[in-house]
């Protein structure tokens, strides 16, 4: 049974389909691993109701950002899969711009707090990407104010938006990936690169890679502890902080000039 397993997670006829499993299990623990600590402090920090109920929206938040992630490196491979097959085995270069354009429709094209988040992320980066690379830092200043409310975006066009933003998001990597900001990049790499590779069953789905030996869950407490510490860090030097503001003149001790 194992040897029948191994010939077939090696067999490079079930390569791509395997990739795409592989892609869905590391696109969930990704954002498993960015969504439940950012939401983790936003809700330490800014949540108002009580506890049970800032419980269930971190989990609402993580399970979103991890499914639709998941999902989205799946369809996304799905649909290359596809192309490829429908080429005579054969990748073109605007496969890719295709398959995210597609995917990006269907897993945010719906407009919602997480989604528009991400895409928001998306469209910064494939901004970036058409600035000149230079070996010198640039800055660039705003002082335009509104004093309105905001008004979300019509839903329609963020469909089409998000279609854009993932296609293109899609093709820069594959084409041009050094035009890419680094964090996104090894993000990407880890989505659908690492997703590529594995040799065993354990690399399938427990690993992410061979020569790493942290499982998944692990890497997940790892992260969570992490920014812990940076929270207690924070909320140390705003007590202290604050302490020093509400000292009473009265209490501090006079030290006379020499």
């Amino acid at each position: 049974m194992s040897d029948t397993l191994a010939r077939i997670l090696t067999d490079p006829a079930y390569h791509d389909y395997l990739g795409i499993l592989k892609g869905a299990r590391n696109g969930f623990v990704y954002g498993v691993k960015v969504r439940f600590p950012h939401a983790l402090i936003m809700a330490i920090l800014f949540g108002r109701a009580d506890w049970p109920t800032r419980l269930r929206a971190i989990f609402r938040a993580t399970k979103q950002h991890a499914l639709n992630l998941a999902k989205f490196v799946s369809i996304y491979k799905t649909f290359l899969l596809l192309q490829k097959k429908a080429n005579g085995g054969k990748e073109r270069s605007f496969d890719t711009f295709v398959a995210g354009l597609l995917s990006g429709y269907i897993v945010f094209g719906d407009r919602n707090a997480i989604n528009e988040q991400i895409v928001l992320y998306v469209c910064s980066r494939v901004v970036a990407s058409f600035i000149p690379r230079a070996s010198t830092p640039y800055a660039m200043s705003s002082t335009a104010s509104s004093t309105g409310r905001p008004v979300p975006p019509d839903a329609r066009y963020f469909s089409i938006f998000a279609a854009l933003c993932w296609g293109a998001v899609m093709w820069l990597f594959n084409e041009r990936g050094e035009t890419i900001q680094p964090g996104m990049f090894n993000s990407m790499t880890y989505l659908y690169r690492d997703s590529d590779r594995w040799s065993n069953l354990r690399t399938l789905l427990w690993h992410n890679k061979i020569d790493v030996f942290i499982p998944a869950f692990i890497s997940i407490i790892l992260g969570f502890c992490h920014f812990s510490w940076a929270l207690w860090r924070i909320c140390t030097a705003t007590h202290l902080l604050a302490a020093e503001a509400h000292e009473s003149p009265s209490s501090r001790r006079y030290v006379p000039r020499a």
